[in-house]
Parts: structure tokens; sequence; C-alpha cells
């Protein structure tokens, strides 16, 4: 068993189940953001409910995901620590910013939220949700800058096989960040999106009483999806330029490729320098998904008189495409992270040099531990959404003082059923 390559599937699946609490994590506070703001504006209770019910799923996601999260950094130390000797220098500069000024404070400002329902002004209270975002956003930043350096080192130099850093200007303004961050982050509004959308259409298939809650919550869902995508698009095609001019092997034309792997080869001895034909399958994928997701566009001039909520086949096509965003999330994260093979940080360190010295025996078993643990929590927290999800709006825990007996609206009068056509 070659211990480096069970080391690299550990990592694979470790990663790819943490960025799908990512992705739906920064899209749903962007999409609470608008909702607590409206409900501030506007003083309806219908928005606060939304608020309420929406913000349960972003905090079951929020804490487990935070889980997976300490899982996969102890990585570094485990079974990358290879990487974190020879790159930990700079690599770990931007996670330690990220680590104590930006999820610190997330952490923080989502726990006085969280606890400051009724018990701080609205405009206090939601300027604390805008923090929240805010350092979320943040929090993708430094993640994304530490990311971008394995993809494009810069702003180093080398000493005893030891990178020190030297320029961090260079790496805030590395080639391989801009298209890359606003592709994850217009990929986090089309899964929270699609989320919320999905959720609504399930709900108008069991007749829901709560019309107008899962009405508006749809029209947001919808057009946020659609935004996000459309921003996926227009973010994702120019990286194939972005990345080409940095990462000639992955996406540069044919004499740039030669031109480099001789130079590696000169340098580091022969070797495959080439990233895996495989990823052209995952990337054809997120393509496709992306473009399906796009006909959602179509849906859009049926929310006019409330068409779209008449006729069950779009609500049976909206909950289909409700977990596409996440296959498309993952895809994108095997593209960029195995595209770059052999090397964990791109011709300055293989993924062979960067791996633990292990026994195959050993590196499957911390495999299969992982992937163990990381896996249960992702199945925990699809549990619990799915669970909360179909619950409803109705007997909200989130906000809700102590002894009161419980939740207001259309639990205790319900509303009219939507006719929806067959």
């Amino acid at each position: 068993m070659d211990a480096v390559l069970l080391a690299r599937l550990q990592f694979a699946t470790t990663a790819s189940l943490h960025f799908l609490f990512v992705v739906l994590t920064l899209g749903l506070v962007t999409l609470l953001v608008y909702l607590q703001t409206a409900w501030w504006l506007t003083g309806r209770p219908v928005y606060g409910r939304m608020v309420r019910f929406w913000g349960t799923l972003y905090v079951i996601n929020y804490v487990l995901g935070i889980g997976t999260g300490i899982v996969m950094e102890f990585q570094f130390g485990l079974t990358w620590s290879g990487l974190s000797h020879a790159v930990g220098n700079v690599f770990g500069a931007p996670l330690a910013v990220e680590t104590l000024l930006a999820f610190a404070l997330e952490s923080t400002f989502l726990g006085m939220w969280i606890f400051g329902w009724q018990r701080l002004p609205r405009w206090l209270h939601t300027l604390l949700l805008w923090l929240v975002a805010a350092t979320a956003y943040l929090s993708a930043f430094w993640i994304m800058v530490a990311n971008s350096f394995l993809q494009n080192p810069v702003g180093h130099e080398m000493r005893a096989g030891v990178a020190y850093l030297t320029d961090p200007g260079a790496l805030l303004t590395n080639p391989a960040l801009g298209f890359a961050l606003g592709h994850v982050l217009s990929a986090a509004l089309t899964t929270g999106g699609f989320f919320l959308a999905g959720v609504s259409a399930w709900h108008f298939l069991r007749r829901t009483a709560e019309v107008d809650f899962f009405r508006r919550s749809m029209r947001l869902g919808l057009t946020a999806g659609v935004v996000g995508v459309s921003l996926t698009m227009g973010f994702g095609f120019p990286q194939f330029g972005a990345v080409g001019a940095v990462q000639p092997t992955k996406y540069g034309d044919e004499a740039e490729r030669a031109a480099l792997i001789a130079q590696w080869t000169a340098a580091y001895g022969p070797g495959d320098y080439t990233p895996p034909d495989w990823t052209g399958l995952p990337l054809a994928v997120m393509m496709g998904i992306a473009f399906l997701l796009a006909y959602a566009v179509f849906l859009l001039p049926l929310l006019y008189r409330d068409w779209l909520l008449r006729w069950r086949a779009p609500h049976y096509l909206l909950l289909a495409a409700l977990p596409l965003p996440f296959v498309a999330a993952a895809c994108g994260w095997l593209v960029r992270e195995v595209g770059r093979a052999p090397w964990a940080a791109y011709g300055l360190l293989t993924a062979r040099d960067a791996a633990t010295p292990m026994s195959g025996g050993t590196a499957l078993a911390s495999l299969l531990g992982f992937t163990a643990l990381v896996g249960g929590l992702a199945v925990a927290n699809w549990t619990l959404l799915a669970r909360h999800a179909a619950r409803g709006p109705r007997d909200l825990a989130l906000g809700r003082q102590p002894g009161d007996p419980g939740d207001d609206g259309p639990a205790a009068a319900p509303a009219r059923p939507l006719l929806v056509a067959g």
C-alpha cells in the first residue's frame, strides 16, 4: 500500500466533506443578513420567523462544520508534517490570521447573536449578524490566501529547504487568489439559494399551510441561486487563463508545459509531473451542473402571480436541484487540489516529500479513522438539517424566551393551503 496515496485520499475526503459545510454556511449567512435586515426595517413578523427557521439550520451546519474543520487541520501535523516543516512559516501565517482574527470573532459574534434574541435592541442584533457574515467572508479570504500559496508559491525565499515569508503583499495579490475567491463565494451563494428553494419546494409538495412563509423563501432562494450560479460561471471561466499562467502543466499550452517539465526534471529528477487525466471528469461534472442550474432563470417569470407555487413539476425540479451545488463544489475542489499534482506546493514541494513517513498500514488506519469521524459528522449534520427542515417554522427554539410555551403565527391559526396543480 502506498502511504502517500492513502494520505492524499484522506485529505481529499476530509477536505471535500468540510467544504460542503463551508459553502452552505457562507450561503445561508448571506441570505440571513438580508432577511434580518428586512425584519428590522419593515417590522413584519414573517421575516422574523424566517430568520429563526433558516437561522436554526445555519447554526446546526455551522456547529458541526467546526468539528470537520478541526479534524481536517489535525492532518497538517499528523500525515503532512513535511508540508508543515517546509512551507509552514508561509502557509501557516494566513491560517493563523484566519483563526485569530476571523474565526474567533465570527464565533463570538454568532454566540452574541444566538443569545441576544429579545435581549438586545433589534438594530444591534441585526448588526451582530452583519458582523458574523463579514467575519465569515474574511475567514474564507484568509483560507484562500493560504491555499493560493500552495497553488502558486510567492512572497518567500528558501533557506536550507525551509520557506520564509519575505513579502506578505505578494500573498494578498497572488494571481491564483482573485478569481478563485470570487468563484468560491459565488458557489456559496448558489448553494444557499438552491437550499432555500429546494426546502421550500418540498414543503409545497406536502401542501404546506405556511404559504406566505415558503413563498417568500422560494422567491429569495431561487433569485439568489440564479444570481449565484451566474456569478460562479463568471468567475469560473476566467480561471482557465489565470491558472494556466501560473500552472502551465494544468491549463497551459504544450510548449510551456514541456519547458517546465524539462526544468523540473533537471532540478528534481525524472518523474510524472502532469496532473492525473481523471481530473477532467470532475471538471466536466462541475461545469455540467453549473449550466443545468443556470436554466433555473426560466423559472423566475413563473414567480409572477405565484404560478411557480401552483405547479408541481417545478417543485420536483427544485427539490432535485438541492444537492447539485454540493456535488459541483466537491468536484471543483478536487479539480483545484488534484490539478496541481504531484506537487503539494506547486513547483516547490512534492506530495511525497510533504507527507509524513509512515507505513502503509498506519496510513490506511488513519484514512479509515478520519473518514469515519468526518463522515459521521457529515451524516449527523444532514440528518439534523433534514429533520428540522421537515419540521417547518413551527415551535422554533432559536430566539424563544425561557418559559415561552411555543411559537406564534400559523401554528396557532393555520393558513389555507395553496392549491397546487398536478
